[in-house]
């Protein structure tokens, strides 16, 4: 089976198609909330439709073009990307690179691993979700990740602790928690920056 998350309507018509040309065929499960339908920042023009094909992962574009300043590697999937990017916009950081993985199965760990790779100076990565810990993808990427990424780069999970309901409750409480998660995801990384060029992929304890 295939397992997506897309978060923007081109990354959705592409998703589709590639779907409808595939030999042999296989289940594709889709999760989107609403709330990207009504989202003007979830938008694509013209050429995201006529040009390219669906992404796995979606590198941060802002963050690309000056890599060695970049500090902290975001790893998410869904709406929460546009709660982040807002929030790191809106203060003018620098150090972080939000990158969305858009394909949950099958595992794009090559892609991931490429990704890594061109920011040389990252000293840690986060898994950034809006659902509890034992709910979203976290249970899932976690045994996965630190082979993307290397053995010995830290991995730090930033979302709600473990609960038994995927919901807060109350809008206030629900808002309170989300600017909490948006807060320590684009926190400042408390190691110094590896060094440029290093590696980071040996076998070690994480």
């Amino acid at each position: 089976m295939r397992v997506a998350y897309p978060t923007t309507p081109a990354q959705y018509f592409h998703l589709l198609r590639r779907q409808a040309m595939l030999d042999p065929r296989r289940p594709l499960v889709v999760m989107t909330p609403k709330s990207l339908l009504r989202m003007p920042a979830a938008s694509s023009s013209m050429a995201d439709f006529a040009e390219g094909g669906f992404q796995p992962v979606i590198d941060d574009s802002r963050a690309a073009s000056n890599p060695d300043a970049v500090r902290r590697l975001i790893l998410c999937t869904g709406k929460i990307y546009y709660d982040l990017v807002k929030e790191r916009d809106a203060n003018g950081g620098t150090h972080t690179a939000i990158v969305r993985v858009e394909e949950l199965y099958p595992w794009p760990h090559e892609l991931l691993s490429r990704l890594v790779e061109r920011y040389p100076n990252v000293t840690d990565v986060v898994w950034a979700q809006e659902e509890p810990q034992n709910m979203g993808a976290w249970s899932y990427v976690a045994p996965l990740l630190p082979t993307s990424i290397g053995t010995l780069m830290p991995l730090l999970y930033v979302g709600r602790r473990k609960r038994a309901s995927p919901a807060e409750g109350y809008m206030a409480t629900h808002q309170e928690e989300q600017a909490r998660i948006v807060r320590e995801a684009l926190a400042e990384p408390a190691q110094q920056p590896a060094a440029s060029g290093g590696s980071r992929r040996k076998a070690g304890a994480r």
